[in-house]
């Protein structure tokens, strides 16, 4: 059996430079930007045509199922976290970003809620009119509905987003590996590697981290006041 030189067990045992590379905070960033933004586009897209169908589409038991969607906003998270991580978990999504964005495409309560009262108030002759013309109901909700609901999807959307870049629940129970980090995650885990605060490189990265929620609001906030201000102004 030969023998092995020095070198060669330093060199086997000495961490790779993939392994000793840092994450840069450009790296949270940019996964907490997936993150966001793919949320956003689902909540968007998944709420909205929820929402149609229980504002403007007449079907037997409507109002009973729109009553179960709004119960299940008494569901406390805790109750399903050990469900979903299970489902997850089969899925392979552990260590992914994936359990933070696809849920977004199923719908919420609130969003579905929300969205539903905003369409209630656009009058129903707009969509009779469509129909007489020959449009169908997917034509009515993409060419008549959402360009008139700019306002509260901007309000669903600026909701998502700031719960999405804020949570750190969720890329606590999920992410498992640093490069995968979203910046909520990354912040408490730079003050536990070092053992106590830093303050200084503590607060610059906050400001870091809070500067695109400021300038997303400042540019967005007269939207967001409008679509809150008309939602749920008819029964």
């Amino acid at each position: 059996m030969g023998g092995r030189s020095l070198e060669e067990v330093e060199g086997s045992i000495r961490p790779s430079s993939a392994m000793t590379r840092p994450v840069t905070f450009w790296t949270f960033l940019g996964n907490t930007t997936i993150v966001c933004v793919l949320g956003v586009l689902g909540t968007v897209l998944s709420n909205a045509l929820i929402a149609y169908g229980f504002a403007r589409v007449r079907w037997r038991g409507r109002d009973l199922f729109f009553g179960l969607t709004l119960a299940t906003m008494m569901i406390p998270f805790p109750v399903l976290m050990v469900p979903l991580y299970g489902v997850f978990k089969s899925l392979g999504w552990i260590g992914t970003l994936f359990p933070l964005w696809v849920p977004s495409f199923f719908g919420s309560a609130f969003n579905i809620f929300l969205m539903r009262q905003f369409f209630r108030t656009i009058p129903e002759e707009l969509s009779e009119a469509a129909r007489i013309d020959g449009c169908s109901e997917w034509r009515i909700f993409w060419r008549i509905i959402l360009p008139l609901s700019r306002p509260v999807l901007a309000v669903a959307a600026l909701f998502h987003f700031l719960y999405a870049w804020n949570d750190f629940l969720g890329p606590l129970l999920y992410l498992t590996r640093k490069e995968t980090f979203t910046l909520a995650l990354a912040l408490q885990s730079y003050q536990s590697q070092h053992g106590g605060v830093q303050w200084n490189y503590l607060m610059a990265a906050s400001t870091l981290t809070v500067i695109p929620i400021i300038i997303l609001f400042f540019f967005a906030q007269k939207t967001f006041i409008q679509g809150i201000a008309t939602t749920g102004t008819k029964g």
